[in-house]
């Protein structure tokens, strides 16, 4: 079989943008499974739910940039896993009920053929070597996704948390087996790609925010106090994309020009996931806010208003400090100020505690404005990452 070359850069496809689509479904799923279970529970379920739902796309989208969506191949595996996608993402509001087994067989099917369609396509060897450890790490978590939808209640969330755990757990250290350790740095990827994919899928998070705002002011009656929180959750909303966006070009250009796009790759999905997670947080805590503002603020809803932006901001603070030697005072200032503000409003109205948690963000926007623009200077690769494959 030939190899799969990988273009160093290659423009996003209609077809990738249309199989996005079912994942603007998913985020609003998420996002409304949030809101109707406000619990400790409740988000539990939402975040299991989430992490499995990022990696059939986050996976899905790494595929792409091995076997371009130009690919007649790749066009019928995007399709198949769309179609797949949709009937997975409809389940996950019953997913902790009666459509349980509905979410986990689609999800397995995604995972699983995804992966063994990757080790049939003409990936050089070191490529194929990688996804057969990747299929071993998803085969291992298959019975734990198995037996939580046969089981009933909070059964079925430790399963499936167990199951999530072991997948997050290979992504992390690279899917490991005995004996077989590779150097990322051999492997062929389109850096450049994927990060263009992953801003794409942030643009979807951000669009859930701006569409929840508004089916709530929808809901609200027209007064003052609706215009006002409706305000501050679209401030909120804008002051989060600039600081995703502002500086994201020389990110671009450290993903051009690394040596190792596959670390700068992982780091960058984890970044993604996280912050997409604490953008739905944030939407939630937004909605809840503009339907009650004068009640107290309380522990769910100050979670949702300030720890929705803490999640996004660390995670962007994270990757910035992974990939460079540039880690912002202004943004871990920022982090705590959130903190503190959870904590201090409480009781008070969840109008007055969406006006901070949004100031917090909007001063941090306000100081990174100030500062120059430019390149922080790369990180040097962790020598535990250069390993080599024992199997060459």
């Amino acid at each position: 079989m030939q190899s799969t070359s990988v273009p160093a850069r290659r423009e996003v496809t209609p077809l990738e943008l249309f199989f996005d689509l079912v994942y603007v479904f998913a985020i609003g799923q998420l996002s409304h499974q949030l809101l109707a279970h406000p619990t400790w529970t409740g988000a539990a379920q939402t975040l299991v739910l989430y992490l499995a739902v990022y990696a059939a796309w986050a996976y899905t989208t790494w595929a792409v940039t091995l076997v371009p969506a130009e690919d007649p191949r790749t066009r019928r595996m995007l399709l198949t896993v769309m179609l797949l996608g949709l009937f997975m993402n409809a389940a996950i509001p019953r997913a902790f009920g009666d459509a349980g087994w509905a979410f986990v067989v689609t999800f397995l099917l995604i995972h699983l053929g995804r992966t063994a369609w990757l080790l049939r396509v003409g990936l050089d060897r070191r490529e194929q070597e990688h996804w057969r450890r990747v299929l071993v790490w998803f085969t291992a978590a298959a019975p734990f996704w198995l037996t939580g939808a046969a089981a009933d209640g909070g059964a079925r969330l430790v399963w499936w948390a167990a199951a999530t755990l072991i997948e997050l757990a290979g992504t992390w250290t690279a899917h490991p087996l005995p004996g077989r350790r590779l150097d990322s740095r051999q492997v062929g990827f389109a850096g450049r790609h994927l990060l263009e994919r992953g801003r794409l899928f942030m643009i979807i998070a951000f669009g859930e925010a701006i569409l929840t705002t508004g089916t709530a002011l929808t809901a609200a009656p027209y007064v003052p106090m609706t215009l006002l929180t409706s305000g501050v959750a679209l401030t909120g909303t804008v002051a989060l994309f600039w600081l995703f966006f502002s500086r994201s070009e020389h990110i671009v250009r450290h993903y051009e020009r690394t040596e190792d796009p596959i670390r700068a790759g992982r780091s960058g999905v984890y970044s993604l996931m996280v912050s997409v997670a604490g953008m739905i947080a944030a939407a939630a805590g937004d909605e809840r806010v503009i339907a009650h503002p004068v009640h107290h603020a309380g522990i769910t809803t100050n979670l949702l208003l300030f720890g929705g932006p803490a999640l996004y901001i660390g995670a962007q603070t994270w990757h910035g400090a992974a990939l460079f030697d540039d880690l912002l005072r202004s943004r871990l200032l920022a982090l705590s100020a959130l903190v503190i503000g959870c904590a201090v409003t409480m009781t008070a109205p969840a109008y007055l505690a969406a006006v901070i948690a949004v100031a917090i963000v909007v001063a941090l926007v306000m100081v990174e404005e100030r500062r120059p623009a430019g390149d922080g200077p790369a990180r040097p690769i962790p020598s535990g990452l250069q390993v080599t494959d024992r199997n060459t």
